[in-house]
């Protein structure tokens, strides 16, 4: 379970980023649509329990509620979501607008292979936020011209996530940033430690599954599937 001080240095580390992208201009982040500089991404497996998590989080933090299609998603988003309101954190949910309107999220986070969907939720629902997931170039390129508030590129370094390619790095992950139109924030690999190789990148912020639990092995875990889009888009 995360404990309260590594969530801190975590949020610490991904505010230092914020500020030094801030005065690089690097942060196209206005006030009316700023968006957390850490973020909680949540997992079935790597993070079962993410309302104890989330609990750690210092007041402004983010988090990205990924149910992956679990039959209690409603229930636990509603939990999570009166939790982030008590506490001053940001909602969103992953690749699911109707679970995000039902638990009353602030918007949506889209995996690579749906952020095309982008324009079409903003359509419909101007007042989200707007993230998205990248791997690679292209999908960095692309995320500027579907109007997404920020860009989760990853991963950086090694990481459990069974869907993780080779880990791009400080340097190539700076390269990335570099053709970036929108935010974007470190995810993959990212811990206390590995964020201190971040400052020199771009990044805006920092995104984090397991890495608010004390260091762990970094063997993979089985696949989970992946929620779809529901019809309504």
């Amino acid at each position: 379970m995360a404990s309260k001080s590594e969530a801190e240095a975590l949020a610490r580390a991904a505010a230092t980023l914020g500020r030094r992208a801030a005065r690089e201009k690097r942060d196209a982040r206005s006030a009316d649509t700023r968006l957390p500089d850490f973020w909680f991404v949540t997992d079935p497996v790597r993070t079962p329990d993410p309302l104890a998590v989330a609990e750690t989080l210092p007041r402004g933090s983010g988090v990205i509620y990924r149910a992956f299609g679990a039959a209690d998603a409603e229930t636990v988003g509603r939990t999570l979501a009166a939790l982030a309101r008590r506490r001053g954190l940001m909602l969103l949910v992953g690749a699911d607008p109707v679970l995000a309107r039902r638990i009353g999220a602030h918007g949506v986070h889209l995996p690579q292979r749906l952020m095309h969907l982008a324009p079409r939720l903003r359509a419909r629902w101007p007042q989200w936020r707007l993230s998205c997931a990248a791997h690679d170039a292209r999908a960095v390129v692309a995320a500027g011209r579907l109007r997404v508030d920020a860009v989760l590129l990853s991963p950086v370094f090694p990481s459990r996530s069974p869907s993780a390619a080779r880990p791009l790095g400080p340097l190539r992950f700076a390269s990335l940033v570099a053709l970036a139109r929108v935010p974007v924030y470190a995810l993959g690999g990212v811990d206390a430690i590995t964020a201190r190789r971040l400052g020199l990148t771009g990044a805006v912020g920092l995104a984090a599954v397991d890495g608010l639990t004390p260091r762990a092995s970094t063997t993979r875990i089985p696949a989970q599937t992946e929620a779809c889009l529901s019809d309504l888009l």
